[in-house]
């Protein structure tokens, strides 16, 4: 199985692995990797890897029973037990990060500000929505929230990874703000992320240090979905 660099280090952009597999129909693993295989709303991660002397593009990764890595169709592919270079996007990676954070920061406050819950999700590098279960927003709900955001990125909050035993989910009430958590069964660890004091997530993806590291939050537009149901459209700058 691969050893998922991005899980407790989302610093990493290069790294050393060897090759498990290898084929065009299902893709490249590596012992080792630190490509962000999606989930969550988060797109996958994109790179290169280096051997022999060439260069096998990374379109994106995904999960299955492991990770597997998508080549570009025009480059060649590394052999099985030959070592490689990994190398990732670091733009595309790094405003992922920052986009996923400012995602935690509005559920965040939205939340707190309108007692109202997560009901989906999604972004691209620099922007994201989220839909929540709102009945009503008030005349200066857009300015507010935008308001909210950024005086949180501001305190900057620290952002923690940890580990937690699975059986100790179900008394973590911090986790009601989103409408539904989903654990994968055969799990025993849940990874928590964590930005202290202002919001803890049951979470696989990617995130920057501190908040003050996501930049500026603007709301875009809010969207009715539905009786009852609201969607935030935002971008990081």
């Amino acid at each position: 199985m691969t050893h998922r660099i991005e899980l407790t280090d989302a610093t990493v952009r290069e790294w050393a692995a060897t090759v498990l597999h290898s084929s065009r129909e299902d893709g490249i693993v590596l012992d080792r990797s630190a490509f962000y295989p999606g989930g969550g709303g988060q797109p996958p991660d994109a790179g290169v890897l280096l051997w022999g002397g060439v260069q096998t593009r990374i379109l994106g990764a995904r999960q299955n029973d492991d990770v597997y890595l998508i080549p570009h169709d025009d480059d060649p592919l590394p052999p099985v037990g030959g070592a490689v270079q990994g190398a990732l996007d670091d733009k595309r990676r790094s405003m992922l990060m920052r986009t996923h954070s400012g995602m935690h920061v509005l559920s965040a406050v939205v939340f707190r500000d309108f007692a109202a819950k997560v009901t989906g999700s999604s972004m691209d590098p620099g922007l994201g929505r989220m839909d929540f279960n709102l009945a009503e927003v008030p005349p200066d709900f857009k300015s507010a929230v935008e308001d909210a955001c950024n005086a949180a990125i501001q305190t900057d909050y620290r952002v923690q990874v940890r580990f937690v035993p699975v059986e100790q989910i179900a008394n973590m009430a911090e986790l009601s703000r989103a409408e539904e958590v989903r654990i994968p069964q055969g799990l025993t660890e849940v990874r928590i992320v964590d930005l202290v004091g202002l919001d803890v997530q049951a979470d696989g993806g990617t995130h920057v240090a501190s908040t003050r590291q996501i930049g500026r939050f603007r709301l875009l537009k809010t969207e009715s979905k539905g009786r009852g149901f609201r969607r935030i459209r935002f971008a990081i700058e």
